[in-house]
């Protein structure tokens, strides 16, 4: 049986540190010592600042350096963020000024290493530093995501895929959310982090996990070394299934998982936390699937007061289906796979997902 400890907790660094150190002492101990390759994994999906709840707090992440540095040994900080670049996301989410007196080092993951993972995905590329480390710290930050529902720690692993080969892989899986779920939990027995230290003091709610979400206090840290026990003890502080988060649901199919979770600590109750507008996977024959997501499922539209034409959302765009003019972005509904990555990684909150006509009448209709 796997154990979560959660702890109340905020950013006052001389509350947090304790509270990481615990849970840090009661997961790994003795696993880090002098010499020791370890790793720390935290959401760096775009440059913007902590109050945003769009990375993992600098506070959060010092905390855990911490700890690597007082247990011997020399943490490296790494990601391959979304968009925008790692050394200007380290500074603008206050990570870089936050651990200066720190002895870390800060690396982009950019070399892979093939990995043959069997059937359906075959071989996937991942960073080898991430291959090479002894020790995996993944520290995932608790908010919503537009396609998957929640983005927990078996999604933030995704990042552990470098560069351009995450869109790659939004095109070959990110159709069917339920092909993409088995990806991650792929990515996720590939990489085996070996704790997951979960940010859920700031959390987000809404149309997460980019600008378009909103900031909510949860005031909650989560730790185990079975990274999908905390996503499913979150799921239940949320008032969710376990299946009804996708990765979860797949990893319990698969095996890897375990409904029976001992809780070291209070585990509140979020009542009123908002998840994101989400359309139903796929239904019915595969050959209605195109028209079922040209016109049911939500689109992601443009509020053209806020875009300001910076070209993240097209340059991203697995599918090519975003073009431009001057004063107006034009997406091409036939050749969307509604992944939702411009949501995502759009730096200005401008674009979101909205139903359509036909899908708010058949959702009616059908009571989906």
């Amino acid at each position: 049986m796997s154990k979560v400890l959660i702890r109340k907790a905020n950013y006052d660094y001389g509350e947090l540190k304790p509270v990481v150190f615990e849970i840090m002492d009661s997961c790994i101990g003795e696993m880090i010592s002098a010499g020791s390759r370890v790793i720390i994994k935290p959401n760096l999906l775009a440059a913007a600042p902590p109050d945003k709840a769009i990375v993992t707090h600098p506070m959060m992440v010092r905390a855990v350096a911490e700890y690597v540095i007082h247990r011997g040994a020399r943490p490296r900080i790494s990601d391959s963020p979304a968009v925008g670049k790692f050394e200007k996301i380290l500074k603008e989410s206050g990570i870089k000024d936050v651990l200066e007196d720190l002895d870390v080092e800060f690396r982009e993951f950019k070399q892979s290493v093939t990995i043959d993972t069997g059937k359906p995905f075959r071989q996937l590329e991942v960073a080898e530093d991430v291959m090479k480390a002894d020790v995996i710290i993944n520290l995932p930050k608790l908010k919503t995501h537009t396609q998957m529902l929640l983005t927990l720690g078996v999604k933030n692993l995704f990042g552990c895929i470098v560069g351009m080969k995450k869109p790659e892989w939004h095109m070959r899986a990110g159709a069917d959310r339920e092909l993409f779920a088995r990806l991650l939990v792929r990515i996720f027995r590939t990489v085996r982090p070996t704790v997951t230290v979960l940010d859920g003091i700031l959390a987000m709610e809404g149309q997460g996990p980019g600008r378009a979400g909103v900031p909510k206090e949860v005031s909650v840290v989560m730790g185990s070394t079975d990274t999908v026990a905390v996503d499913m003890t979150v799921c239940r502080m949320l008032g969710l299934e376990a299946d009804e988060l996708m990765t979860t649901k797949i990893a319990l199919e698969e095996e890897i998982a375990d409904r029976n979770i001992e809780l070291d600590g209070t585990l509140p109750s979020i009542g009123d936390f908002i998840l994101p507008q989400m359309t139903s996977p796929m239904f019915g024959p595969v050959r209605f699937h195109r028209f079922i997501r040209k016109h049911l499922t939500q689109r992601p539209v443009c509020d053209d007061s806020l875009c300001k034409h910076c070209g993240e959302c097209w340059k991203y765009c697995p599918a090519q289906a975003i073009s431009h003019s001057r004063k107006k972005l034009h997406f091409d509904y036939d050749t969307c796979i509604r992944c939702y990555c411009c949501i995502e990684v759009c730096p200005h909150a401008a674009l979101q997902a909205r139903e359509t006509v036909m899908g708010k009448v058949t959702r009616k209709v059908l009571k989906i």
